[in-house]
């Protein structure tokens, strides 16, 4: 029998009140962006809406708990655009969807900052069993301009040696996720495909917990997933919202982890899935791919920023129940 975990990929929409709070006491200036040094005022604002937003994942009765980002200015770029050494440019688009992010030009070494464990350390000890959350090294290095190393491997070393850092200094956590879309929107292609599987085995070594390599926007190429499986990670991240059936391919083609993540319900979507739906569709992976999983984490297929709060709250309460669903059923 399959354990389901319910979880989420991370960032989360602020609350409506705290956006109206923040936008006061920020602006909306380029100056007025997130860079670690916020007054006390606006770590305030950040804190109660951190209560409340794990607050709620507690209430959805999900299995692990995420900071929520809430701070994040850019859903990927965030943990280089607060970096000392990192500039941010302008405004670049994310892929070829309508999201856009400040480009961050690094411009000097990456050495760790400690940000990210900061806010994984202000989330209530009690509220669950923590997850944390951060950009892939591949992805990281992809979506940044690199004005220091010179060298699109070495940059990419530098971008997973810091990430390693990050999570060297994070409080004891149950699960890692790694969110690396750029594997399906722009794979690394010929002699890069196992560079990216290394930079992402050296994030992964730095975690005391389990390590999942989450990818959504469609499935990843076939030579890219191979190269990924041999990645030392506990889980890989399909997307079977927006491309089951290539996911399902890779699967019986190429073999997974003994454990997966299941993204199931859509992160951009605001239609609110039931939970029996959502536990048909992890049965109906499990019997398109043959497999009996030690653990599927069931998660959104991206992050759920993009909806409004009421859907938010809504689909976390359908994750919550889904795998609550599974334990009355065994």
């Amino acid at each position: 029998m399959t354990e389901l975990v319910a979880t989420t990929p991370g960032l989360y929409p602020l609350p409506d009140w705290a956006k109206d709070e923040l936008s006061e006491l920020k602006g909306h200036q380029k100056g007025d962006l997130i860079a670690g040094d916020e007054g006390p005022e606006i770590v305030d604002a950040y804190d109660r809406a951190r209560t409340e937003v794990v607050d709620a994942e507690v209430d959805a009765g999900l299995d692990r708990v995420v900071e929520g980002q809430l701070r994040w200015d850019d859903m990927l770029a965030h943990p280089l655009t607060i970096h000392e050494n990192v500039e941010t440019g302008g405004i670049v688009r994310y892929y070829d969807n309508n999201n856009f992010y400040r480009d961050p030009q690094v411009r000097g070494e990456l050495t760790p900052s400690g940000d990210v464990a900061a806010e994984l350390e202000a989330v209530d000890a009690d509220a669950g069993d923590l997850q944390a959350v951060l950009p892939g090294p591949y992805s990281l290095a992809d979506l940044a301009s690199d004005d220091h190393y010179g060298d699109g491997a070495e940059f990419l070393d530098a971008v997973a040696d810091y990430l390693a850092g990050e999570v060297g200094a994070f409080p004891d956590h149950e699960t890692l996720f790694l969110l690396e879309p750029s594997l399906v929107e722009n794979p690394p292609g010929d002699d890069v495909d196992e560079r990216a599987s290394a930079a992402i085995d050296r994030v992964a070594d730095a975690a005391d917990a389990d390590v999942v390599v989450h990818t959504y926007w469609g499935s990843i190429p076939e030579k890219t997933y191979a190269h990924l499986m041999d990645a030392d990670v506990d889980a890989i991240g399909f997307d079977f919202v927006t491309d089951a059936d290539a996911s399902i391919y890779n699967i019986n083609e190429y073999g997974t982890k003994a454990r997966i993540s299941m993204g199931l319900v859509d992160g951009q979507n605001t239609l609110v899935e039931s939970p029996e739906t959502i536990r048909d569709r992890v049965e109906w992976v499990e019997e398109n791919t043959h497999t009996d999983f030690d653990r599927a984490y069931v998660t959104s297929n991206t992050e759920l920023f993009y909806l409004p709060v009421n859907k938010f709250e809504a689909k976390l309460a359908a994750l919550g129940d889904a795998a609550a669903l599974a334990e009355v059923d065994a």
